[in-house]
């Protein structure tokens, strides 16, 4: 089961005597690109929390959200060293630069880290453990959105391939027809320019070999195949690892495969395909990218 690079998760749980609430929001990005938002109660686990991810999510960038709420009724403390250093602070700033007004004790309050919660003292020092599964049960949840919306991606993608599959057969079947045709209007043209005069048929046999060898667009065809066989492939059995790299890369060679198809052919109902080809590629492309 492929998984979509777009996802959330929130899990709660304790840490010591304080609750904590996690919630994790991934959009699509190239690599694993944590960014963890934790308070400062929680900080010192910081590389704990990305190793954790790490094992759950191989690729997207990822916000990692926490709260503490404290578990118990104790009120707000004021550190009041804090609070005597801004005050004596704003009072020099006042008279350096002859401001009016007075520094009143509700504008030293809101000033930061001057009330703390406590928070600090409810969360232990061996609160890893607890914080890591907290994490992991969001990174769950998250994991399972992001699989229900691989389901979708993937049935998307699959309705596209089909129609790029249609056209390479179409291509397949004019391509012989093409050759003839070209062979049949090298031999009409040569017949008037030599205007009755004899022609060495085995000059004439080369020629229409050349002719058909740089139209031909078998090979071309076989490996479009093969890549949609591949992609398919990955599609069906692509659990467990980071896929949407290797279908890129698929989709890259189908591409240059369109586009050789349709240089070599030189054919307008050939160049029609290849055109709805690259388009339905792109299409695909679009949703490929949001694959993890």
């Amino acid at each position: 089961m492929i998984r979509s690079m777009t996802g959330f998760g929130t899990a709660d749980g304790v840490v010591g005597s304080a609750r904590i609430s996690v919630e994790l929001r991934t959009v699509n990005h190239r690599f694993f690109n944590p960014s963890l938002k934790l308070p400062s109660a929680l900080s010192r686990w910081e590389s704990e929390v990305r190793e954790a991810l790490r094992q759950r999510i191989a690729r997207g960038h990822v916000t990692v959200s926490a709260r503490v709420e404290r578990a118990t009724a104790a009120g707000s403390a004021i550190d009041e060293a804090r609070f005597a250093d801004y005050a004596a602070q704003l009072k020099t700033l006042r008279e350096m630069h002859a401001l009016g007004g007075d520094v009143d004790v509700a504008t030293v309050l809101r000033l930061p880290e001057v009330v703390r919660a406590g928070i600090e003292d409810e969360v232990p020092d061996d609160g890893a453990a607890a914080l890591v599964a907290i994490v992991n049960e969001a990174a769950t949840a998250l994991t399972a959105m992001r699989e229900r919306e691989g389901v979708r991606l993937a049935t998307v993608i699959r309705e596209r391939l089909a129609l790029v599959s249609v056209a390479v057969e179409r291509i397949s079947a004019r391509a012989p027809q093409r050759i003839v045709a070209q062979r049949d209007r090298l031999l009409e043209n040569v017949a008037k320019l030599a205007n009755g005069v004899a022609l060495d048929e085995q000059r004439m046999a080369q020629e229409v070999a050349i002719l058909a060898d740089r139209l031909d667009v078998g090979e071309e065809i076989d490996r479009f195949r093969t890549h949609i066989a591949a992609f398919e492939e990955t599609l069906r059995d692509g659990a467990g690892e980071a896929v949407g790299k290797r279908l890129g890369f698929l989709l890259q060679e189908m591409l240059r495969e369109a586009n050789t198809a349709g240089s070599k052919a030189n054919d307008a109902e050939i160049q029609r395909d290849v055109i709805a080809i690259k388009e339905e590629l792109e299409r695909i492309r679009e949703q490929v990218e949001n694959i993890e």
